[in-house]
């Protein structure tokens, strides 16, 4: 597997799909991270981390609407493997009119794009989330 934050995008989108209650992610840091964003920004739900040296995994739990449609309705992966996409803080504009959120790597870490925008810093945007 080479992109592993596309991989856990997917996981989490074809479980939602399915209707599961939750996923099972390998675990890394940086997935953690993106884990923790999807949980404070109301995508998914509560966050545990299992497993002892290599066998970790996260488990997400995923989060479901009055009509049972998920609360993730799209994403698109903007910087990838092969093109990495760097935007400054002034070019960071609101995804699906405030109602989704981009993931961005800075130099202050990982963090959703309103908070960059709020602490006027730009970096490699990962994905776009709505």
């Amino acid at each position: 597997m080479t992109d592993q934050i596309s991989d856990m995008l997917i996981r989490i989108k074809n479980a939602q799909a399915v209707k599961k209650e939750s996923v099972d992610i390998p675990y890394s840091k940086l997935k953690m991270e993106i884990a923790k964003i999807l949980q404070v920004s109301g995508f998914t739900g509560d966050l545990s981390k299992k497993g002892k040296k290599n066998n970790k995994i996260i488990n997400v739990s995923l989060l479901y609407d009055k009509k049972s449609q998920g609360r993730i309705h799209g994403l698109r992966r903007v910087s990838k493997l092969s093109k990495r996409v760097y935007r400054p803080a002034a070019m960071l504009r609101p995804i699906k009119r405030g109602t989704g959120l981009a993931v961005i790597s800075t130099s202050k870490g990982l963090m959703a794009d309103q908070e960059a925008r709020r602490k006027k810093i730009g970096g490699e945007v990962f994905f776009e989330i709505w």
